[in-house]
């Protein structure tokens, strides 16, 4: 082991060890002990480049929201910091985002006018708003709501959102006039019928900015090929504007000034006015930040506490309120700049957050002379970047139905809203989750002839005791699978009708809620008054109390439940009808030779205790 593998593992190890009490109350004391030499140059380098590139989107985002442009900075400054504190991600950064600032609009354009001192009120009161529900959420432990957005989603999410990323930015890469705002199919329709009208020279620029990206990052893996790249696309900008006089669009000056102190209006008309929208800003904020900060960790090994994240999302909302931000939620694009950039820490996502308020300070006169074009071809790079190309394809050749899953939750990325794409992939996986657990496996068993040790095998390849069916369940007996579980005996009730007497093997159930008992009850009942019974073999104690709880006990008769094959086949054996035993040419069991003594060099044809089915 290398040096500095053992230092990270050490590092790791000493945050893991970390109090819990602690670890809930100030997250950040989980992660700081992997803070060293190497993840302070990674999270610099990285934090430095997240500063640069949210000054055009921020910009961007704030006129999207109907905000004053210095709004859409304010919004990336303190909420990232505190988000990355109090969160639980490593890589996720917070602050404007396309989808949050065109829910913003809708919510408040019909109270006030955008850009208005009315309007800018009513945003903070929003934010603020969000925020509390957020940290009421967060403390409340509903972060396991996350636990139903399964991986396909979260893959196919990803690589939608990457692909967004790249089509919000294909007017920049090829100088051409599309509508801000315009849907991914009218983006790229209309690219398509304005060929003609591509800018070579624009398109030069961030082709230029991309390849040298993709060079430096290949080549030169220790520089910080996106800020080479930014460089490199600037002064080839400058190189055409001075050899041909074109002049490229840029970022454009930016106001140099700290975010101000404000307060959120809480009087009772303010909050009437946003009311109706706090609810779905909300959960399009927790959904697109859980998501991302999911994303990366998959990407990183990470595990992310959703309980946290909902904590510090609400946190760094509320902070926003007080310091001229909107409604912030993780960033794709800033977090994929953070995760690609090789950030290590959440200290990244903080130094971003300081580093946008000095650039604001002192870089954002120059940011006239920084080309949209070059930071169209850096985004271009982070999209490709976000795509798990080789998830997708060990999911096309292993899995259809999470593929299926994926692929929606793709298309409905790039055609519909993110939360209704996010919604999509959720519901479809409930549906594939229900669809299996509502069809437990069923299966009949006998003892294997040709095993030494007579292990249960499939019934069809071992002969029956004529009397007695052994039954594996495995899964889980609530409302969903009885029905399934009724088809499934009753099926083998037709095949068999004389097997009166059925042993389940229950080693595999788990649950069993109020339906599920009452079918053992009623199969109890049935094959009693037949002139049978119904045994469990193996049954759980969790599931032996389910049974008592829920009245099926006393129907099974408590003297049915067996620990072991052995003796359950022992007992149910006196119950069998000689007449029949006398006949039978199978003789499963040890018992149905009481009077034949086998040679010692053969297999006794009895299942020992404890051999599995």
């Amino acid at each position: 082991m290398s040096a500095k593998t053992l230092t990270a593992s050490r590092s790791a190890d000493a945050a893991l060890s970390c109090p819990l009490w602690l670890a809930r109350l100030l997250p950040f004391t989980r992660w700081w002990p992997m803070v060293n030499r190497g993840t302070l140059r990674a999270d610099f380098m990285a934090g430095l480049t997240g500063a640069v590139v949210v000054l055009p989107q921020g910009v961007a985002f704030a006129t999207i929201a109907g905000m004053p442009p210095e709004y859409g900075l304010y919004a990336g400054m303190i909420p990232a910091i505190i988000a990355a504190l109090f969160g639980s991600s490593w890589h996720l950064v917070s602050g404007p985002t396309t989808a949050a600032s065109i829910v913003l609009f809708s919510v408040l354009s019909p109270h006030a006018e955008p850009g208005s001192a009315q309007y800018v009120s009513l945003a903070l009161t929003l934010t603020f708003l969000v925020g509390i529900i957020q940290l009421a959420m967060g403390l409340a432990r509903m972060g396991t709501l996350v636990n139903f957005i399964s991986h396909s989603v979260v893959t196919g999410f990803t690589a939608g959102a990457a692909i967004l990323i790249a089509t919000n930015q294909v007017k920049h890469f090829f100088g051409l006039e599309i509508a801000r705002g315009s849907s991914f199919s009218d983006t790229w329709s209309a690219l398509f019928s304005q060929l003609d009208q591509v800018q070579p020279g624009v398109t030069a620029v961030a082709l230029l900015t991309l390849l040298l990206g993709i060079a430096v990052k290949q080549f030169l893996p220790k520089w910080p090929y996106m800020i080479v790249a930014m460089l490199g696309g600037s002064v080839a900008a400058a190189a055409l504007s001075a050899w041909q006089g074109l002049q490229l669009s840029t970022v454009g000056a930016l106001p140099a000034s700290l975010p101000p102190l404000s307060a959120p209006a809480l009087d009772g008309e303010s909050i009437r006015a946003v009311a109706s929208g706090v609810v779905a800003v909300t959960l399009l904020a927790l959904t697109e930040a859980v998501s991302i900060a999911r994303a990366l960790a998959a990407r990183s090994g990470q595990h992310v506490d959703g309980n946290q994240e909902f904590i510090g999302q609400g946190m760094s909302n509320i902070a926003g309120a007080f310091f001229s931000g909107y409604v912030a939620t993780g960033s794709f694009n800033r977090s994929g700049v953070n995760y690609a950039a090789g950030a290590k820490t959440p200290l990244a996502a903080m130094m971003a957050g300081f580093f946008l308020l000095l650039v604001v300070l002192l870089v954002a006169p120059w940011a006239r002379f920084l080309p949209n074009a070059a930071m169209a071809g850096i985004l271009f790079l982070v999209a490709w970047g976000l795509i798990d190309f080789k998830e997708i394809a060990h999911t096309v050749k292993t899995n259809r139905s999470e593929f299926a899953i994926m692929a929606a939750t793709f298309a409905a990325t790039l055609f519909l809203t993110l939360e209704e794409a996010i919604i999509i992939g959720v519901l479809m996986s409930l549906s594939l989750y229900l669809a299996r657990t509502s069809k437990p496996q069923v299966h009949v068993r006998a003892p294997n002839p040709h095993n030494r040790k007579r292990k249960f095998t499939d019934a069809a390849h071992a002969p029956q005791c004529p009397q007695l069916r052994f039954v594996r369940i495995d899964g889980s007996l609530f409302f969903g699978a009885t029905a399934h579980v009724r088809e499934k005996l009753a099926a083998q009730d037709l095949a068999q009708p004389e097997q009166k007497h059925v042993a389940i093997i229950a080693h595999g159930i788990n649950f069993i809620d109020m339906a599920g008992a009452e079918v053992l009850a009623s199969e109890a009942q049935r094959r009693r008054r037949a002139g049978g019974g119904l045994y469990l073999i193996g049954a759980k104690d969790r599931v032996q109390e389910q049974l008592a709880e829920n009245g099926a006990l006393k129907a099974i008769d408590g003297a049915n439940l067996f620990d072991s094959k052995t003796d359950a086949i022992a007992e149910i054996y006196r119950h069998l009808n000689r007449d029949v035993c006398r006949t039978c040419s199978a003789r499963v069991f040890r018992e149905c030779m009481p009077t034949q003594v086998e040679p010692a060099s053969h297999p006794h044809p009895f299942i020992p205790a404890g051999a599995q089915p």
